[in-house]
């Protein structure tokens, strides 16, 4: 994917690992198979250079300093890795990811995490609409099952989130899907 992003001065990508905290993927749709996905991709952007983002979701459900508020033991953030605390689905609504992405030069996000049908998507939309490239990675984000208030199942969540993402367009932005082995990461890009 050609990266067209319209914030000038900011042709670097980042790894952007959404929420996979304890309580949050509990139960989620293959769960394990998406944190092997995500534990991978943070594995090659580390080794090539590629800036990896940690967002971690607290509220009134997911108390801040819980074990259920906790990241995953599979995956484990580095001191130097930014980590950005929110409390709305949207990642950049309210914390300081504008600024963390501002100043390493980023306007392609490679996003990854939980939930599909919440924080995902919303944060998805929220970088589009701010000017950058967003890759959604089909195989490492998820979401639980919510069938028994109305949602489809989690599959069919991941599955449409993927299809419509793929056709999304905007003046001098790209959006794309790809699986996180097919993920190309540039050295200082």
């Amino acid at each position: 994917m050609t990266a067209m992003t319209t914030l000038s001065e900011r042709p670097r990508t980042a790894l952007l690992v959404i929420d996979v905290q304890n309580d949050v993927v509990a139960g989620a749709h293959r769960r394990d198979e998406v944190v092997a996905a995500i534990g991978s991709l943070v594995d090659r952007a580390r080794e090539e250079g590629v800036p990896v983002v940690w967002v971690q979701h607290c509220d009134e459900g997911l108390e801040k300093g819980t074990e259920a508020w906790a990241y995953v033991p599979e995956l484990t953030r580095r001191d130097p890795e930014p980590l950005v605390h929110k409390s709305y689905g949207d990642s950049f609504e309210d914390t300081d990811l504008e600024a963390v992405l501002a100043r390493a030069g980023v306007g392609h996000l490679v996003v990854t995490g939980a939930e599909t049908d919440a924080c995902i998507r919303s944060t998805i939309h929220g970088a589009f609409v701010r000017g950058y490239d967003v890759t959604l990675v089909a195989d490492a984000h998820t979401a639980p099952d919510k069938s028994a208030w109305g949602a489809p199942p989690p599959e069919q969540v991941v599955a449409h989130t993927n299809l419509y993402w793929k056709g999304q367009s905007a003046p001098g932005r790209t959006a794309g899907v790809t699986a996180a082995k097919d993920v190309v990461f540039k050295a200082g890009s």
